[in-house]
């Protein structure tokens, strides 16, 4: 556009490039009312155009990050089951080796406890203990 008025400049005179220049000025004039009102007129389905595509970036994503916080949330799941076994076990260990009983073996002492004091009762009140052979009285007399 400059080219253009520095030929046609060349051999004008005042009046002629006054009015080359007004119809220049006029020309950009209606350029950028063009150029503003195509801007208008598409900007409002660009804008739509971009929350759309924001709306879909924005829920790839989101699905992206709960599927890592998942992951995340079952590797320290996992980890945290693995830290409490290797917890428990030392403490048993350190139990064990100070000669506390296990849960078992109170287990096992109360069901022996239990039995034997049936036992107690029934010999208390002359019966003879569950597997057991009675006795014969001759056996009990001394020869």
């Amino acid at each position: 556009m400059v080219r253009k008025l520095r030929q046609m400049a060349e051999g004008a005179t005042e009046n002629q490039l006054a009015a080359m220049v007004r119809a220049s000025t006029q020309q950009i004039w209606l350029a950028g009312l063009g150029a503003f009102a195509k801007a208008q007129a598409e900007g409002g389905k660009v804008f739509e155009a971009l929350v759309k595509e924001g709306e879909s970036v924005q829920a790839k994503t989101r699905k992206v990050a709960e599927d890592k916080v998942v992951d995340l949330s079952a590797k320290a799941s996992g980890t945290w089951d693995k830290l409490e076994t290797v917890f428990e076990d030392r403490v048993a260990r350190a139990l064990h080796s100070m000669g506390v009983p296990t849960r078992q073996d109170i287990a096992s002492l109360t069901e022996r406890v239990t039995a034997l004091t049936e036992a107690v009762e029934r010999l208390s009140a002359g019966e003879a203990p569950s597997g057991a052979k009675p006795r014969s009285r001759a056996a009990r007399k001394p020869q």
